[in-house]
């Protein structure tokens, strides 16, 4: 059933975050978005509401505030260069289990969208640490008693235009996008390109519960 998109979106002071947030703030299925923030996101709109908390690890105090959404944009995250694996482990899977299982209770109907990434390792036993951390995420996840999960992996996202989180190192990569679309097309989509297939799956759903960039590219398309 094609219903309203309410949502929780956490991350959105990153590029990945500001990305998706953008789009739900222009899609006309999406009626509410709820950000959950350790610090402001700098965005004010009609359909916006936002929560400053700092620990993701205890969401005790805003509970009461996180009932009645159908979807979670989950972009929150942290890279794992110079990261020894129990801290890598703390933020990325502690952090993001501590949020679902929260959100899972409150909320059984909802669509839980994970950001993991490209090369994440569903078998949890290679050699990558950061790939092991993510597939351990990524299956824990579909395990909880949510209506849908939905893991993402995406590779380069060329960004949006206008938006202020950029990481800085994309200016530099940015004038070869065409290559990459070219010639990597399954390594390459657009911010835009991650942000719409969250509110197509949250919608319609999806075959696959793990969409690696031809998928996501795929659903982006979706009406």
């Amino acid at each position: 059933m094609d219903t309203k998109i309410r949502a929780i979106v956490t991350g959105a002071t990153g590029m990945v975050g500001e990305g998706v947030l953008h789009e739900c703030l222009l899609h006309p299925q999406v009626e509410a978005v709820l950000v959950v923030n350790r610090s402001p996101c700098g965005v004010v709109h009609p359909k916006l509401k936002e929560i400053i908390h700092p620990d993701f690890f205890d969401l005790s105090v805003i509970e009461d505030q996180l009932s009645g959404y159908n979807a979670c944009y989950f972009c929150s995250g942290v890279s794992s260069v110079g990261m020894k694996e129990p801290e890598y482990y703390k933020l990325t899977y502690t952090l993001t289990l501590n949020v679902a299982r929260t959100l899972s209770r409150l909320n059984p109907e909802m669509a839980f969208c994970y950001v993991s990434g490209g090369g994440t390792d569903g078998t949890e036993k290679g050699r990558s640490m950061w790939a092991r951390v993510k597939g351990k995420t990524e299956n824990d996840l579909m395990k909880l008693p949510f209506k849908q999960v939905f893991n993402f992996r995406p590779g380069y996202m060329h960004p949006t235009k206008g938006l202020k989180n950029t990481l800085p190192y994309y200016k530099y990569l940015s004038w070869m996008y065409p290559f990459f679309r070219r010639f990597f097309s399954g390594l390459v989509s657009t911010l835009a390109e991650l942000g719409l297939p969250m509110i197509n799956v949250t919608r319609f759903g999806y075959e696959k519960q793990v969409l690696e960039v031809r998928d996501i590219v795929a659903v982006a398309k979706a009406s």
